[in-house]
């Protein structure tokens, strides 16, 4: 014997069912079958909402039941030729007219029993059953009808009766003796008590009615057909990398479906595992494909978590006080009160030194649970023993599942590491003693990040995900965007990182798609898109919640940085090219690279010195490997290299200036660089990265332009700058009488730093420094006699894009 079980997709239309009849056909080639069919997809639904409008008096229950008996005759229409419809329509008409006076007396008395309900929903399955059998009849494939109620006895407790499995398996047995056939065919769900009442098994009732049927049979096989090919590593709704699972075992696959994996029903294995049944989850719609099979002897694979699962909408009870340490009782009292009240305990966590104890529990269930509670507890909290009890509510479960979990040390670590890398924050932690399953208690805010994240660390060598919010598309930022468009095949093959681009702004507009921006079209679609508000593009980073968020500022706003704190508490990775941030206050400085520690995630700001030249990550390898740093000497104004190392005196200088804004070396507002600003900056991020505590005004600044050239506006500053050119002539002539070079350079000796224009001979290492090329000379503990030199192009849109982009590699790999 064998037992086939339809869900309500499967069975939901005509042309589902002849998929079915198709199935169970091929079936019967190798075994007797029992088949168990659910009501048609969204009856149920149909008839319970019918039941609460009638129970309110509210005539549209009319409306629900036409619906539902519609629905059944056009079945019957399609599926039945013409000859053979009259006796089933017939059935059908009957059934409905039963329900509508039932209807009638919900209507009248203004209530709606859960035994009344019981008999209401038992029509979506016993219609459905009688029509399935008629059809396979009409094609010449004899069966017999079950009445399940007449062999599935149960106690009366309406909504989710239990069964009585010794009297149940004996109807069972006697009914196919005194029948024989090769085919039967069940309602699933429904069944009845001691009185020939009619109950139902409750959620997931026909699956558990066909394992009832396999068990009472000894059948070999149990096979439920659904709308998906198996059970899956996660939720494809949620994970769209999920995996079918091949093989599971019975508990794993109890373990999962009691934390939300919908496919199968916790009561369902329980019949089965004792005479060792294996059930396999087929897919309708895709017969031929493996599906899940679940048995006591698993074919062992590579991963040692077998699957992720998630419990939505849960509450959090908490009951803590000093008077419970070391007092008995107090966990046998609280549950107690929850059995009580018939409120299912999912989660249980309790403190080792016994000052509290935590459930958690379906919220519906919570201003029962918060009553029944608080009056069992009523002299303790009176006599501030016990507090009243704490509810949360708004969270949700998290859980790991797998039998091969108990033989791998580190899961827990790894999972919760997952986690907090995330932001994730963890509530309650629970683990069975077999190992199976590890569950936390988070914000339901935050599940579809969790569960993608867990399954890229525990499932996913193909790739990471990465998601990228970038602010500031000028001249670097539009480089920086071809670079990924460029990049992205070569970075998902050979570094398995899929970097997905989900914000992007400017100062104007911003655009926002969570499912990622398609680089070959994001200039039109910014284009059309909505006014840039940055609060609006921040709520979105934060609401969003994407796994691995990594925001870029390629901008030189103060607003921007301002919200750099706010994204590192939700472990939100920074890379900033704006070097605001990192030259503000000491204070500021080291409370934002203490917050990118404390909440696991990246603050890096390499292009803040020398655009993509690896002057930070070469210091910080210097500091973290033990050396230190007595002075620094480097020219880091890329801009006022390309200055001096072409102003001869021949061109003046303010054509000079306006040369390297023309060639994208200066600022939109070059006295930012000519000033010396920038460069105090630079030095003063790499003081603070070397281990001093300096604030910008610490900085000796001399600069060389004159104080009229500072004022007005970029246009006057050009101007200025050609009413002083005898004053440039007369710097560059002053060196280059003593054979010199100027050079705008950067210094650090013991703790103080200085910028300013300086004579540099031959023999200096500075002296043979061209074009827009920056350096830095270390001198250390180790590099003490020759400086460690770093060297190359230190300005242009294309190599700091570059170095962004090398930053942004790096926060993906944290």
């Amino acid at each position: 014997m064998q037992v086939l079980k339809f869900g309500g997709t499967s069975v939901a239309n005509s042309a589902n069912i002849l998929k079915v009849i198709d199935i169970v056909t091929k079936a019967l080639i190798k075994d007797r079958t029992i088949v168990v069919v659910s009501a048609l997809g969204g009856t149920t639904d149909l008839l319970i909402d019918a039941g609460n409008q009638a129970a309110k008096q509210d005539e549209s229950y009319l409306d629900k039941l036409k619906i539902f008996e519609n629905r059944h005759l056009q079945v019957v229409r399609e599926l039945l030729p013409v000859g053979d419809q009259s006796p089933v329509l017939s059935l059908v008409k009957k059934k409905c007219n039963e329900l509508e006076s039932i209807y009638k007396a919900i209507f009248l008395l203004k209530e709606l029993s859960a035994r009344s309900l019981d008999g209401i929903v038992s029509n979506g399955e016993l219609l459905s059953s009688l029509i399935i059998s008629a059809a396979l009849e009409s094609r010449k494939t004899l069966n017999v009808w079950i009445d399940s109620r007449e062999v599935i006895r149960t106690n009366s407790n309406h909504g989710i009766a239990a069964p009585d499995m010794a009297l149940t398996s004996e109807s069972i047995l006697s009914f196919i003796m005194d029948h024989p056939a090769d085919l039967y065919i069940a309602p699933g769900f429904i069944a009845s008590d001691p009185e020939g009442v009619t109950t139902t098994l409750g959620r997931g009732g026909s699956d558990f009615t066909a394992s009832i049927f396999a068990a009472a049979t000894n059948s070999g096989l149990l096979e439920i057909w659904t709308d998906v090919s198996g059970m899956m590593t996660a939720d494809p709704r949620v994970v769209s990398n999920a995996k079918v699972i091949p093989y599971i075992s019975y508990k794993e696959a109890m373990e999962l479906s009691h934390f939300g994996a919908k496919v199968i029903y916790p009561p369902t294995i329980q019949p089965l595992m004792s005479k060792n049944i294996p059930v396999w989850i087929k897919n309708t719609f895709a017969p031929g494909d493996y599906g899940t099979l679940i048995e006591s002897n698993v074919v062992e694979d590579k991963n040692i978590v077998r699957g992720i699962s998630s419990m939505g909408k849960m509450a959090f009870l908490s009951l803590e006080g000093s008077g419970m340490v070391g007092i008995p009782g107090f966990s046998r009292r609280l549950f107690g009160a929850l059995a009580e009240k018939k409120i299912n305990v999912i989660l249980i966590t309790q403190s080792s030194s016994e000052h509290s104890i935590c459930v958690a529990i379906d919220d519906i269930n919570v201003k029962a649970a918060k009553k029944s509670i608080d009056e069992e507890f009523a002299i303790e909290i009176e006599t501030s023993k016990v507090e009243p009890l704490h509810v949360e509510t708004g969270l949700s479960i998290v859980a790991l599942v797998g039998d091969n979990m108990k033989n791998h040390p580190g899961i827990s670590g790894k999972m919760f590491g997952a986690l907090g890398r995330n932001s994730v924050n963890i509530r309650a932690i629970a683990q069975g003693s077999s190992e199976k399953n590890i569950s936390a208690v988070i914000s339901t805010a935050d599940v579809a990040k969790a569960i993608n994240v867990l399954h890229e660390e525990f499932f996913e060598t193909a790739y990471k995900q990465v998601n990228l919010f970038i602010v500031g598309l000028g001249n670097v930022g539009s480089r920086f965007m071809e670079q990924l468009r460029l990049q992205q095949a070569f970075l998902l093959e050979n570094m398995r990182l899929q970097l997905r681009i989900v914000g992007i702004a400017n100062s104007r507009r911003m655009l926002l798609n969570e499912n990622g921006i398609d680089l070959n079209f994001w200039q039109e679609q910014l284009l059309s898109s909505e006014n840039m508000k940055l609060t609006e593009f921040v709520n979105f980073i934060n609401q969003k919640s994407l796994r691995n968020p990594i925001f870029v500022d390629i901008t030189s706003n103060q607003q921007v940085t301002e919200i750099y704190e706010k994204l590192l508490r939700k472990s939100v990775a920074i890379v900033a090219c704006n070097k605001i941030a990192s030259s503000s206050s000491y204070e500021n400085y080291k409370k934002l690279k203490q917050l990118a520690r404390e909440y696991n995630t990246a603050y890096l700001f390499e292009t803040n010195v020398g655009a993509s030249l690896p002057i930070i990550n070469t210091l910080n390898d210097l500091v973290r490997s033990g050396d230190k740093v007595h002075r620094i000497e480097a020219v880091l104004s890329g801009t006022l290299n390309f200055v001096f190392n072409n102003y001869n005196g021949s061109v003046p200088f303010a054509k000079i200036v306006r040369q390297a804004e023309d060639e994208g070396y200066a600022e939109p507002d070059p006295r930012i660089d000519l000033c010396g600003t920038d460069v105090m900056r630079k030095i003063l991020i790499l003081a603070r990265e070397s281990g001093y505590k300096m604030e910008m005004e610490d900085i000796e600044s001399r600069s060389f332009l004159p104080e009229s050239c500072l004022a007005g506006s970029v246009a006057d500053f050009y101007r200025e700058m050609e009413t002083h050119e005898a004053h440039f002539k007369s710097l560059f002539d002053n060196a280059a009488k003593n054979d010199c070079k100027l050079k705008f350079v950067a210094s650090l000796k013991d703790g103080k730093a200085s910028v300013g224009l300086q004579h540099i001979g031959k023999d200096h290492d500075l002296y043979q420094l061209y074009g827009k090329d920056n350096v830095v000379l270390f001198y250390t503990n180790r590099y003490s006699q020759q400086p460690l030199v770093i060297k190359g192009a230190g300005a242009g849109a294309d190599v700091t894009a570059s170095g962004i982009f090398a930053d942004v590699i790096r926060a993906a790999r944290v």
